[in-house]
């Protein structure tokens, strides 16, 4: 989802206008500190991470009205991989290979997307994600309708979403977002995909509607096993994760396998008919 600057009024909702005061002041905070272009985390910065996921599921405890099936948000370094190698394209768009046939995650066969672009000097996670969360001010829950941009909030918020992993890309240029020099290039990546026509999540008492072995954290289901996460990585392509091995190379793999076997036969073979004969190195 592309960016857009939060608007400047609050909306008249009291509970979303107490959620936007939190969120001001979580940014005000975060943004004590600027980076440059050799400070920028990688995705396997533990505060980063941790930024991330936080964030994630504060905007997902604050949603008014309430949830009931909204699960907890978890890392994940697969989807972290993924918006890693599309964010070093340093192209402002989305990522094609999302969506079947691709299958790029070795257990979401579609994923979601947020993306954010914009100085580096003034780049935080913590205002890049409220800046998508925002978007609340133009939704309308009861109708799903929409006055601007609201996909990038309802991303945030859907509550089947239980992964995420985001990176940030240094770009001196951004196809497609040329006025930006120096900029910081955000992308989340979300496991299964949200923002399909329906609503974002199901309204009721807080974690009601949770399955029967999960429990309720912040406002939020949460479950050990399904959090649980294996990284799968294409030995082809190092940068692109998979869920099955390329067929090519698996067939070479088998090939190799099977010619190793049989030369070791064809040379026991020789050795049984010329027990005298000498092999080289």
């Amino acid at each position: 989802m592309l960016h857009r600057s939060p608007r400047a009024s609050p909306p008249d909702s009291p509970s979303v206008r107490a959620t936007l005061t939190v969120t001001t002041w979580v940014v005000s905070l975060a943004s004590c500190y600027s980076y440059t272009s050799n400070t920028l985390p990688d995705i396997k910065n533990e505060e980063f991470i941790k930024e991330c996921v936080r964030l994630h599921n504060m905007f997902r405890s604050a949603v008014s009205p309430a949830a009931s099936d909204m699960l907890y948000m978890t890392w994940d370094p697969a989807l972290a991989q993924i918006a890693k190698a599309w964010s070093s394209t340093c192209q402002f768009k989305h990522n094609d290979r999302l969506k079947p046939p691709h299958k790029l995650h070795p257990n979401f066969t579609s994923l979601g997307e947020n993306i954010w672009t914009g100085s580096v000097f003034v780049f935080s996670v913590s205002s890049a994600v409220t800046s998508w969360y925002e978007e609340v001010e133009d939704y309308d829950f009861e109708t799903k309708a929409c006055r601007k941009v609201c996909g990038h909030y309802t991303q945030v918020v859907w509550a089947n979403s239980y992964k995420v992993g985001c990176a940030v890309q240094f770009c001196p240029r951004v196809s497609g977002f040329e006025k930006l020099s120096n900029g910081a290039h955000f992308i989340c990546n979300y496991g299964p995909a949200g923002n399909y026509p329906t609503w974002p999540y199901k309204r009721g008492a807080t974690c009601s509607a949770c399955h029967k072995d999960d429990k309720c954290l912040d406002k939020l289901c949460i479950n050990q096993e399904r959090d649980k996460v294996k990284s799968y990585y294409s030995i082809k392509y190092p940068d692109w994760p998979i869920s099955l091995r390329n067929r090519y190379t698996s067939l070479v793999l088998i090939v190799k396998a099977f010619v190793l076997i049989l030369s070791v036969i064809i040379t026991i073979l020789i050795q049984h008919k010329y027990p005298n004969l000498v092999l080289l190195d």
